[in-house]
């Protein structure tokens, strides 16, 4: 099937079992235009979900049963592509996007041994993120719901890295304080049960996961620099350096990453910027480095979300994102935690970084309790905005951002 449209369009049609899609672009903006090969499906199961998740550099899809059996989950890394950049260079990460989504769906189907017409709902990021990467996710969903008849919802980004651990634990007892740490994020909430937050805190400049890959480069590792800080912190001593905790203090939940970062800056080239390269530091220096520089940017985080805990007699507390794969990180939670007596939950290893299962697994769980998110009148926006059943958000870096101008 083919549909002629008129004026100066950029098309790419890809043919797969999906059916035919064509994105179209046109200042700026893109369409795709789905047409479904319908297969039969099987019934008498639970409802299944198709997750979409297109925030950044990686493309994923996953297949969820109810909320929380993950039958599949795909995720299409774009690390070769900005490796050689030492970073994710947005436009780049959107063509990928464009070029392995419809692959990628397929892909998930595929391994979770179901058709599109098993799907009974499509769950798709809708932010925040890159805003050129998430409207294509966006389109792509919508497109896809349209012409397979299917229901469609979407979902915050922020809050489905929340409900990885819920995917992950079979009982999290609520209240519970939820931290959310990543290359994008550091965050703090009170989630009074599932679905139901107050914000507490986040970070006024940079997110932890920013400042680690950031320490990486002063030490001359490649990209991505995090896990590889992790790695070589643990052939350091994270006493030898002492590096700042900032907003360390009890006066509010916020945390500050900028100091931090320029401190170690400081440390590797001197104060005129010339005394040497990261890559020039002898190798036992840089594992002390890279361990005191965790030291000092964990510890804000395990004692501020346990001082929450504390003080607003929460259950438990539940650590998320990215970062929160790093052992060190857990460990030293688990340590604290211990003296307290307050469980701490974390997600599986790979529901901590981006990926479909963990949006698809949320979809399921809004859809059934919030039947009017079930709609696909829903933008894609780039920056973090208060989701359903978010009270008291106030952003931290509002202050810094009116300095600036």
């Amino acid at each position: 099937m083919s549909r002629q449209i008129e004026g100066s369009f950029l098309a790419l049609t890809c043919k797969s079992r999906l059916g035919i899609c064509r994105l179209l672009g046109q200042d700026g903006w893109w369409l795709f235009l789905c047409v479904s090969e319908h297969t039969e499906g099987s019934v008498d199961r639970p409802m299944l979900t198709l997750g979409i998740e297109t925030s950044c550099d990686e493309t994923s899809a996953a297949v969820v049963e109810g909320e929380r059996r993950i039958l599949s989950n795909i995720v299409a890394s774009q690390f070769d592509l900005h490796r050689k950049y030492g970073g994710v260079v947005p436009e780049l990460a959107c063509r990928r996007h464009i070029e392995v989504i419809s692959q990628t769906v397929e892909t998930a189907l595929d391994e979770a041994g179901v058709t599109t017409d098993d799907v009974g709902l499509i769950s798709v990021v809708k932010g925040p993120g890159l805003i050129g990467a998430l409207l294509i996710g966006v389109a792509f969903g919508k497109s896809l719901a349209r012409s397979l008849g299917t229901r469609i919802i979407g979902v915050n980004h922020v809050e489905a890295h929340l409900y990885s651990a819920v995917m992950s634990n079979e009982r999290i007892p609520f209240p519970a304080v939820g931290l959310v740490v990543s290359g994008g994020h550091t965050m703090l909430f009170l989630m009074e049960d599932f679905g139901k937050y107050r914000w507490l805190g986040g970070t006024v400049d940079d997110a932890v996961g920013e400042a680690g890959d950031k320490v990486a480069t002063l030490l001359g590792l490649p990209y991505l620099g995090g896990p590889l800080v992790e790695k070589l912190a643990l052939k350091g001593n994270p006493r030898a350096i002492t590096f700042p905790r900032a907003m360390i203090r009890r006066t509010n939940y916020d945390f500050s990453y900028a100091g931090l970062k320029t401190a170690v800056l400081y440390h590797v080239k001197g104060y005129g910027g010339s005394r040497r390269d990261g890559d020039t530091v002898a190798d036992a220096e840089r594992a002390d480095i890279a361990a005191s520089y965790q030291a000092a940017a964990f510890e804000p985080l395990v004692k501020k979300t346990l001082w929450a805990a504390e003080e607003l007699a929460a259950q438990s507390a539940v650590v998320c994102g990215g970062v929160s794969r790093n052992r060190t990180l857990r460990e030293m939670f688990a340590a604290a935690a211990s003296k307290r007596g307050i469980p701490v939950f974390f997600p599986a290893d790979e529901l901590c970084t981006d990926n479909a299962a963990m949006v698809a697994g949320l979809g399921a769980w809004r859809a059934a309790r919030f039947p009017d998110e079930v709609t696909s009148d829903f933008d894609a926006f780039p920056n973090f905005e208060t989701f359903p059943s978010l009270e008291g958000f106030r952003d931290p870096r509002a202050k810094r951002k009116e300095k600036q101008r």
